[in-house]
């Protein structure tokens, strides 16, 4: 009976994604903070994404009422010209790098985004966007190594490319020692704008 409970939602958010070529430039940076750092919770690459909403725990039943709305949002807007940038941190808890290039668009698509979330019936109350990829998370008692791995990143400056899918995702919920994992539960190319 447990099992079915846990099953029965599911944590949620809607992301763009880096393309890999952007991410494998980010990850070579990287290399000198993951030697310096191994203890630091590393995110995998594969989970690297720029989150516009996150929705928190659902019932699966109401992901459904989502998809067609995101689908027809997809289909109108034009990929957005990004590249990743810098490094910073949060609390010298979590490391990130930032979002360079079309951050009016972006904002705007996260501002559509979290409009359609509510338009759908979910609820909604989410931060403002502070447009960011977040890499790595602090173990408890560790205050130095993210802003330390931060400085490492200063002069880190992506390749541009275009986010042209929206990605809605749905993550696993362990809260153990191991890495959180992301799958699509679906995503959309984005079409030609208007």
């Amino acid at each position: 009976m447990k099992h079915q409970t846990h099953s029965a939602t599911v944590r949620v958010f809607i992301a763009l994604a880096p393309p890999d070529d952007a991410k494998e430039e980010l990850e070579r940076a990287l290399q000198p903070a993951y030697e310096a750092y191994p203890r630091m919770r590393w995110n995998r690459i594969e989970d690297w994404h720029i989150t516009l909403a996150f929705l928190g725990e659902l019932p699966v039943a109401t992901v459904p009422r989502l998809r067609g709305p995101l689908a027809d949002l997809a289909g109108i807007r034009r990929p957005l010209r990004l590249a990743l940038r810098g490094g910073g941190h949060f609390d010298e808890r979590v490391l990130w790098t930032g979002i360079d290039g079309d951050l009016d668009g972006l904002l705007l698509l996260a501002s559509e985004v979290r409009a359609l979330v509510r338009e759908c019936g979910v609820p909604y109350e989410g931060r403002p966007l502070r447009p960011h990829l977040t890499l790595a998370r602090a173990r408890r008692n560790d205050t130095s190594s993210v802003p330390e791995a931060a400085a490492g990143l200063t002069g880190f400056s992506g390749r541009p490319w275009h986010a042209g899918r929206l990605h809605l995702v749905g993550s696993n919920i362990g809260r153990g020692p191991g890495p959180i994992h992301y799958r699509d539960i679906e995503s959309w190319g984005f079409g030609s704008g208007n």
